[in-house]
């Protein structure tokens, strides 16, 4: 047994996967046709682990969030894959364990704090309804000293006057950490974390970033965090998976991923990095071309009409994966070709 951040007690980590993903297909049928927005996606979570998911806007990042909630929008549908979660099937959830499985379980911090919380009722309220919605047991007056808890927690000070505030008396970074207030309150295995620090200044990032660090440590929750900033994922994950129209084209330690990537759209987006360390005079590079369309997909791997390295395999097939090393694997041509070359080296040199 364990103690949480609030001090309650609380039953350590079982053992196994808390999160696996497995062939995950979405896509929304439109009057246009099928957009297949998350084309085949796997990867699994541990207990206490963080997990950068990063690509370009449309990539498929936010779609699979929604999937993994329970939140996706009409007319987007899971076609495909399994999502299990601690060993249950998610997608098989009924509405009503779907509704108890949403909060207590599974919490999501989205990327505009404005529009989540409701600007009629104050913040207090808004903690308390939260909580209440999931332990209807507990009475107001120990809902409201939760939530102030919750708030002290998340760095806001001068807790009972807030708690009567509205939304919109509280600034950018302020909404943020009530928004992970709310996203903790009810101590969640998993916290998915959808862009939660890009509408915000650079300094309030960083105190984000800071604060659901200390918050992942204390809590020994699992995160996806969600974001197309690489800076990011180098400050708090532990692996990452980088998207590409609807798939999944590197994974790996954020280590493996920052400085021996396998995949031209990983470098990619690595030179189109700002850097400290960089000179003066180097330019960052941008990735040339434009993303997919998702409701003509080319017939062999996606970043083909945009890649520098480009060949006529790729444009005609899809690559396999390839393991890189523990852990890390690239869905791409040319890492196929290294893998057949060092064979046929070793071949020459056993032979």
């Amino acid at each position: 047994m364990d103690r949480n951040m609030t001090g309650k007690t609380v039953q350590s980590a079982p053992g196994g996967k808390l999160l696996e993903v497995k062939d995950l297909r979405v896509s929304f049928f439109t009057p246009a046709g099928e957009v297949k927005a998350v084309g085949g996606i796997s990867y699994d979570l541990d207990h206490g682990e963080v997990m950068g998911i990063v690509g370009e806007s449309g990539s498929g990042k936010s779609q699979e969030a929604y999937s993994i909630m329970g939140l996706l929008q009409s007319p987007g549908k899971v076609v495909g894959g399994s999502i299990t979660f601690e060993g249950r099937d998610v997608l098989a959830f009924s509405e009503e364990e779907m509704t108890q499985f949403r909060g207590s379980e599974v919490a999501m911090i989205f990327q505009n704090p404005m529009t989540c919380l409701n600007p009629v009722y104050t913040v207090g309220d808004q903690l308390i309804e939260a909580l209440k919605a999931h332990d209807k047991s507990i009475s107001r007056e120990a809902a409201a000293k939760r939530a102030m808890e919750m708030l002290e927690l998340v760095g806001i000070n001068n807790v009972r006057k807030r708690m009567k505030q509205y939304p919109h008396e509280f600034s950018g970074g302020m909404r943020q950490r009530v928004m992970i207030a709310m996203g903790l309150i009810c101590h969640p295995k998993l916290l998915i974390a959808d862009e939660p620090t890009t509408a915000l200044d650079v300094t309030i990032q960083a105190q984000i970033l800071e604060l659901m660090k200390d918050l992942q440590k204390k809590t020994r929750m699992g995160i996806i965090f969600i974001t197309h900033n690489l800076g990011v994922v180098a400050e708090i994950c532990d692996k990452v998976s980088v998207m590409y129209a609807g798939r999944i084209v590197e994974q790996g330690p954020v280590d493996d991923i920052f400085y021996r990537p396998g995949h031209p759209y990983t470098m990619g987006l690595l030179r189109s990095m700002p850097r400290v360390d960089a000179e003066s005079y180097e330019r960052l590079i941008p990735i040339e071309g434009t993303p997919v369309d998702m409701l003509d997909p080319p017939e062999g791997c996606p970043f083909a009409p945009r890649c520098e390295k480009c060949m006529k395999i790729c444009l005609k097939r899809m690559p396999p994966y390839v393991e890189l090393g523990d852990g890390h694997r690239a869905a791409c041509w040319l890492r196929v070709e290294d893998q057949i070359g060092q064979k046929r080296e070793e071949d020459g040199i056993h032979g």
